[in-house]
């Protein structure tokens, strides 16, 4: 269901806002959601609706950028603009600009390699420069860093539990029994693309039976606990980059 300004809106007559195919399955996910969305405005609905389309862009651009999968401990970055730390993380050299550094994760792809949940904060940065542009993102994200679930405040992650996914969501694969030999495939974080596509670094955009399949190679001798699909939904709050939008 979608509120606006206290008011159930029809998605039939929010027609005028689309201008994608996404955007249409987006609006009609929300309207058949248990959930209720609130938008204090209309602009504010078109906010999130730009925000999730570029999440589905920034994800494809990623796909294709030729980055490469590794765990912390091998986690490598383009040495110009990151700082590798200790524990394999990324942080963003003094005088650099966030929006050079986010992009050249594009531009250079083979200087870097990462875990799955740092492909989705990098998925999560992109969106934002493409949503606010540029000149807004550097000044929202100077330091920026990237190593696991570590957020800025300005692209802070809320959590609820459900199934009813709508795209450009963060969800969750898990496999309990993996192998100790390759623990770092216990999970795979993935964005929802579409119906039955989901986006991971490290797998690519799969089916989520092609997705669980490949857990399942990594599970432990005699392991009773196949992967599956968790009911857990993670979304960026974007109050702070509506604000500045």
């Amino acid at each position: 269901m979608i509120r606006i300004d206290q008011q159930t809106i029809p998605v039939d007559d929010l027609s005028d806002l689309l201008t994608t195919k996404e955007q249409k399955d987006i609006l009609t996910r929300m309207d058949q959601s248990k959930e209720i969305f609130q938008y204090l405005s209309l602009r504010q609905l078109k906010f999130e609706l730009l925000f999730r389309t570029n999440t589905l862009k920034a994800a494809r651009d990623l796909n294709n950028s030729k980055v490469q999968f590794t765990t912390f401990t091998y986690a490598f970055a383009n040495k110009k603009y990151w700082s590798r730390t200790n524990v394999g993380g990324f942080l963003i050299k003094p005088n650099i600009s966030p929006s050079v550094a986010i992009l050249d994760f594009l531009k250079n792809g083979k200087l870097y390699a990462f875990d799955c949940s740092t492909g989705i904060a990098i998925v999560l940065y992109l969106s934002a420069l493409y949503t606010v542009g540029s000149r807004k993102f550097d000044l929202l994200f100077n330091g920026l860093y990237l190593m696991d679930w570590q957020f800025d405040n300005d692209l802070r992650l809320s959590q609820k539990y459900g199934d009813d996914f709508i795209p450009g969501d963060i969800v969750h694969f898990n496999n309990p029994d993996v192998t100790p030999k390759e623990a770092h495939w216990r999970a795979e974080n993935v964005i929802f693309m579409a119906e039955d596509q989901y986006y991971g670094h490290g797998v690519g955009i799969k089916k989520a039976e092609t997705i669980i399949t490949f857990l399942n190679k990594k599970r432990k001798p005699n392991a009773r606990i196949p992967a599956y699909l968790m009911n857990l939904i993670t979304r960026p709050v974007l109050e702070s980059l509506y604000q500045n939008y």
